[in-house]
């Protein structure tokens, strides 16, 4: 019997260890995901991917408050700080400085906006409107550290410019790229800029609409595929940095639309995807080479069913009329010691369509065309004496 007790006991002191044992392991303990490494960038694709955005590199969790606060945190609260976290050192603070001559001499004219740093040679993105015409550019980055900065290339056309700064490798951050054509309207996004001068701002909400058309800087080009966006951009935010809710740059802002100049829920980006495409050769050229097709003027047709352009006039020797389209001809007539001019448009083409996509606007052709570069080709379709022809062009 003793022997028998000796042994229950035994067992149930291994039983209340076990148990003991079991509960410490239980106790909850601070798990955050691990910020994910960077990819090659488009502007520098045999770069590696920036070791100051590998995993545990730049993490909300080695700030003392955040882990002090964590369990007190939502989830959605804890995701946020992370992202910030990761990101904000990517954003750059622009100064510009505008020398003006005037009636009282040179005049210095301030301008701001924000920047992104997309690799670790020290290229920044920023939109063409912050830095056109300035003088002086001056970058600041995370650390307060203002540096001078030059200017790589810049394209109005799609309001995307590259600057250069000279700093060491651990000052830069660059973003990661993500992919622009799988967005949805309603999917949440985050802002992160420096409006009104107020550096790494974050604000955040969601994707109104895809696809807006909004006017550019030149005459009679409109930047097309912006997103619409209702988070809080202002003055200031232009070249900033629009996010998915994974840390990847989806867009960089670029303008508002608002009758006071402040926010009032309406922001417009600039495509990643577009970014992507622009920025090399911005990097390459200092500019975006675009096909020419040779036409110099045209006529906006909307009438009886029909639309499209009307060729007015075309650029002697130069695409469109090596290609064989047709414009409208002037007609010289005589009456004795006089003449008249006049202008047969009888024998014009009317553009109706460029490469299967229907052309109703100005802006509509100059997009198709600007996405090709020379020596591509490009299919019109001309409504020429009452028959659809379709006409190839090679882009000089």
């Amino acid at each position: 019997m003793r022997i028998g007790r000796y042994i229950l006991m035994v067992v149930g002191v291994c039983f209340v260890g076990l148990a003991v044992l079991m509960i410490t392991y239980a106790q909850p303990t601070m798990s955050v995901p691990a910020t994910p490494t960077a990819p090659a960038n488009p502007a520098n694709p045999t770069a590696p991917a920036n070791p100051a955005n590998s995993a545990g590199a730049v993490n909300a969790e080695e700030n003392p408050i955040f882990a002090e606060r964590f369990s007190e945190l939502l989830p959605e609260e804890r995701s946020t700080i992370q992202l910030y976290e990761k990101c904000n050192k990517s954003v750059v603070n622009i100064d510009t400085r505008t020398v003006r001559n005037s009636f009282f001499g040179e005049l210095e004219e301030p301008g701001a906006g924000s920047g992104v740093i997309i690799d670790q040679r020290g290229y920044i993105v920023t939109n063409a409107h912050v830095i056109s015409q300035a003088d002086v550019i001056f970058v600041t980055l995370f650390n307060g550290e203002s540096l001078l900065a030059t200017v790589i290339g810049e394209d109005p056309v799609t309001d995307i410019a590259v600057i250069k700064i000279a700093a060491p490798k651990n000052a830069l951050f660059p973003v990661q790229f993500g992919d622009s054509s799988k967005l949805l309207v309603g999917q949440k996004i985050f802002a992160i800029g420096n409006p009104f001068g107020l550096e790494r701002t974050l604000t955040g909400g969601l994707i109104s609409s895809l696809n807006r058309t909004i006017p550019g800087s030149l005459p009679s080009r409109s930047i097309k595929g912006i997103i619409q966006i209702d988070a809080a951009i202002n003055p200031g935010n232009s070249g900033g940095l629009l996010l998915d809710t994974k840390g990847r740059m989806i867009g960089i802002n670029t303008a508002i639309a608002s009758r006071s100049g402040g926010s009032n829920g309406v922001g417009f980006a600039i495509p990643s995807n577009t970014v992507a495409r622009i920025v090399p050769q911005l990097i390459k050229n200092g500019e975006v080479k675009r096909g020419d097709i040779g036409i110099d003027t045209v006529r906006k047709i909307d009438q009886s069913g029909l639309k499209g352009l009307m060729l007015i006039k075309l650029v002697q020797d130069g695409a469109a009329f090596k290609a064989g389209l047709r414009g409208a001809s002037v007609i010289v007539e005589r009456y004795g010691m006089y003449e008249r001019t006049r202008v047969d448009y009888s024998t014009a083409d009317i553009i109706v369509a460029v490469d299967g996509s229907k052309i109703e606007q100005v802006d509509d052709f100059t997009a198709v065309i600007d996405e090709h570069k020379p020596g591509d080709t490009v299919t019109l379709e001309v409504l020429r004496k009452n028959k659809k022809v379709k006409i190839p062009v090679k882009l000089e």
